[in-house]
């Protein structure tokens, strides 16, 4: 496939960059079509930990970045250091607050099925090609 695309190609060009560009537009076009794309959302956006207080911590964290990069001081910096720890440990005690709560939620009877529901539902939203599942050969 890739073969017939490169063959069929007019390699016109003197420049390296703009051959380079064309081989690599010739690469991209082949692994779609072979691979296919990925229709489901971002695979790394899990915001089950999501809460008020991490909210309000990463506006924060915006405003002073933006404050930093409209005065361009150094005091400005120097809080917008400060501001960006403040998240992150926010951020871990969410996560961890929640990993507890659904850990002590599977001792209960009523809620034995939810760790396989949630397993399903991990697994389904880390799908990526959306293609065939087989790969055609020269013969066919």
């Amino acid at each position: 496939m890739f073969r017939d695309k490169v063959e069929e190609a007019e390699w016109k060009y003197s420049d390296v960059n703009e051959h380079w560009q064309q081989m690599k537009n010739l690469m991209m076009e082949t692994a779609k079509d072979v691979c296919g794309m990925s229709k489901d959302p971002c695979r790394h956006k899990e915001t089950w930990w999501w809460n008020e207080e991490v909210d309000e911590a990463v506006k924060e964290k915006k405003i002073k970045f933006g404050n930093w990069k409209r005065e361009n001081m150094t005091e400005a910096r120097k809080e917008n250091k400060r501001s960006r720890q403040n998240p992150k440990s926010v951020i871990a005690s969410a996560k961890e607050k929640k990993q507890k709560e659904c850990a002590g939620d599977l001792n209960d009877s009523e809620h034995q099925n939810e760790i396989f529901r949630m397993a399903k539902q991990m697994v389904k939203e880390r799908q990526d090609i959306t293609g065939s599942n087989y790969l055609k050969g020269v013969s066919g």
